[in-house]
């Protein structure tokens, strides 16, 4: 707080991959915000969509029998887009609410299936799963939890490590109730998985009768090139959680896909089983409305395809930083995503600074890496000029 105060960037409005502050300057959004503005920003489509709905009926609580038509109409497309056969779509206003939903779920049906004892969340080093309860809890990110006092049982394994998650699971399957992980890890430093690690990790899930969950919350809705990061590396998990890009920031909005092994005890014949569980804007009408207008510009401009066009420039781009003297590593390779992490901490935000005074903004993450997720809409001219900047940036902060 001590270092941002009266230093305050102030943006006032966006059109397309750009930005502009209150004094006019327009500046490239290279991490697309916080990796979420993915179709760009000004999209007059979703500020209709949501208007409109928001003049018919802007929410209401979708408790018990009560729903809406957004609402359900989001659900039907969901549960066709996702990659699971015939999930089940529980709504939330964000990340880190669907984490919340998602660990609360897997202990419940541990509960249901007479195993209460497996209430342990296993997730990686340098993981980020939000900022609530069991997202705290779980992150691989150590500052994240610093001077929290105790938090819920978790415990994380080195990434891309399968023989430790093997020892873990070998060691406590009992108590394990499931294994959380992201198919890029994102706030961690833009990490992409070992090839055919994620599979392994699944069927060593499978092997110790372990749920198996992919945090999609950067990934989904095409940030790698496909629908969903699930679908590129051949998973089938439990449960996929969703948010950002679902709605491309435009309303709070996320969710949980889950499969048939965790919503059929709740929905058997005559059951009396119950997931306690609901918030206040569960399956919000007027950020459903703007959830099917962003995955309505998403297929009819075919953005997810474009993705998969510009991916391989971007991390072009990047890896011609790599052999620059500030930059000790570049981590690319899957989608349009780039880590370019410099050799401190103090160096990258000197080099956003000066990327910022050239009218890129860019985030620094986790140990000293320039975030780049620009939006979907980014032509090749612009990541050129971006690529630009960046080079520009390190050379002055080298002088």
């Amino acid at each position: 707080m001590a270092e941002v105060s009266g230093h305050e960037l102030v943006l006032a409005r966006g059109d397309g991959a750009y930005l502009f502050d209150e004094d006019g300057r327009r500046l490239f959004d290279a991490p697309a915000s916080l990796w979420y503005c993915n179709v760009g920003h000004g999209r007059e489509a979703i500020a209709d969509a949501v208007a409109a709905q928001m003049r018919r009926l802007e929410a209401y609580s979708n408790f018990e029998h009560l729903a809406t038509r957004p609402t359900l109409e989001l659900a039907e497309r969901l549960a066709d887009m996702a990659p699971l056969d015939e999930p089940k779509i529980f709504f939330t206003s964000g990340g880190s609410d669907a984490i919340e939903t998602a660990a609360k779920l897997s202990r419940r049906y541990w509960s249901v299936m007479g195993r209460p004892e497996k209430q342990t969340i296993v997730t990686r080093h340098l993981a980020y799963h939000g900022l609530h309860g069991f997202g705290t809890s779980i992150t691989g990110l150590d500052p994240n939890r610093e001077g929290l006092g105790d938090l819920l049982p978790n415990v994380q394994v080195p990434n891309n490590d399968l023989a430790a998650l093997e020892s873990v699971l070998a060691e406590r399957a009992d108590v394990v109730a499931a294994f959380f992980a992201e198919p890029v890890m994102g706030t961690g430093g833009v990490i992409p998985p070992a090839e055919g690690y994620l599979a392994g990790a699944e069927a060593l899930c499978r092997r110790f009768d372990v749920l198996f969950v992919t945090d999609e919350v950067i990934t989904g809705f095409g940030r790698t090139g496909v629908m969903f990061a699930t679908e590129l590396f051949g998973l089938h998990p439990d449960a996929v959680v969703f948010a950002k890009g679902v709605t491309s920031g435009y309303m709070p909005l996320g969710g949980v896909a889950a499969a048939p092994r965790l919503w059929k005890p709740f929905f058997e014949e005559g059951t009396s089983l119950m997931f306690r569980h609901g918030l206040t804007y569960s399956g919000h009408a007027a950020a459903c409305a703007g959830a099917m207008a962003n995955l309505d510009i998403l297929e009819k401009e075919g953005l997810v395809e474009q993705v998969a066009e510009l991916s391989p420039v971007l991390h072009d781009l990047a890896r011609g930083f790599s052999t620059h003297p500030l930059v000790s590593e570049v981590r690319t390779g899957v989608g349009l995503l780039a880590g370019v992490q410099l050799s401190t901490p103090q160096l990258a935000r000197a080099v956003a600074a000066a990327c910022l005074e050239r009218g890129v903004l860019v985030r620094v993450i986790t140990n000293g890496t320039l975030q780049l997720s620009p939006p979907f809409v980014s032509t090749r001219e612009d990541l050129d000029a971006m690529a630009g900047v960046i080079g520009e940036s390190l050379e002055a902060v080298a002088r």
